[in-house]
C-alpha cells in the first residue's frame, strides 16, 4: 500500500509519501530537511528488507528557497513531533515498531523529538550532521538507542559526535563510511537489533 500525506503549515504545506510493504516488521521515518535523488534507493532498499518507509519534506518550498532555513533546529523538530503525531494516529502506521533515519542538518532535530517520544520512538540512526546542536538537554534525555555514520571526510560531524558522546546516556555507536560505501546494511542492522525482529 503506498499513500500520500500532507501537513498544513503557516509556511505551506509539507508532503509526503507512506510506502507499506504487506507485513511489515517495522516503519521508518525519513528525516530529511531537502529530498535527495538517493533517498530513493535507500527508500527501495529498505523497503526491500520488510521496513515500511514514510518520508516527508521537513521544509516546505518556500521555505527550501533559504539556504539557512535547514538550521532552524526548533522548526525541524516541531515537524518532526507533528509527524510522529501523524504516524501515531494513523491506521497503518500507528502499531508498527518505529525508528527514525535522519540525515545531515535533520539529525539534530531528530534526536530532539526522539527525546520527546521515548515511548513511541524505538531507535534512531543519522548520516552526518552536528549532534551536538541538538543540545545538551536533548542528548541526555535521548533513551532510543542511537548509531551515527559519517563520511570518511566528515572531520566535523565526528567532533561533533565526540563532544556528545558524553552527556549520552543511551547506547551508541558510531562508524566511519568508506567513499561508495552504502549506509543502508549499518542502518538495517541497527533497526533489527533495536526493533526486535
Amino acid at each position: 500500500m503506498n499513500q500520500n500525506l500532507t501537513i498544513q503549515t503557516p509556511q505551506g504545506p509539507l508532503h509526503g509519501h507512506i510506502d507499506m510493504p504487506d507485513n511489515p516488521h517495522g516503519l521508518i521515518l525519513l528525516a530529511r530537511a531537502h529530498h535527495a535523488p538517493a533517498d530513493i534507493f535507500i527508500t527501495a532498499n529498505l523497503a526491500a528488507r520488510g521496513y515500511a518507509i514514510f518520508f516527508m519534506e521537513l521544509l516546505s518550498a518556500r521555505e527550501a528557497q533559504f539556504a539557512d532555513a535547514s538550521q532552524n533546529v526548533p522548526k525541524l523538530t516541531q515537524r518532526l513531533l507533528d509527524m510522529l503525531d501523524l504516524i501515531r494516529t494513523h491506521g497503518a502506521t500507528q502499531d508498527l515498531p518505529l525508528a527514525i533515519f535522519a540525515s545531515g542538518d535533520a539529525t539534530p532535530a531528530a534526536i530532539r523529538a526522539a527525546a520527546q517520544r521515548d515511548i513511541q520512538v524505538r531507535a534512531l540512526a543519522g548520516h552526518g550532521g552536528i549532534v551536538d546542536r541538538a543540545g545538551l538537554q536533548a542528548l541526555n534525555l535521548l533513551s532510543a538507542p542511537l548509531m551515527m555514520l559519517f563520511d570518511s571526510d566528515d572531520s566535523p560531524g565526528r567532533n561533533a559526535f565526540q563532544r556528545a558522546v558524553p552527556h549520552l546516556t543511551c547506547a551508541h555507536e558510531m562508524h566511519t563510511l568508506n567513499s561508495g560505501d552504502d549506509p543502508v546494511p549499518h542502518v538495517a542492522a541497527w533497526l533489527s537489533l533495536h526493533l526486535g525482529n
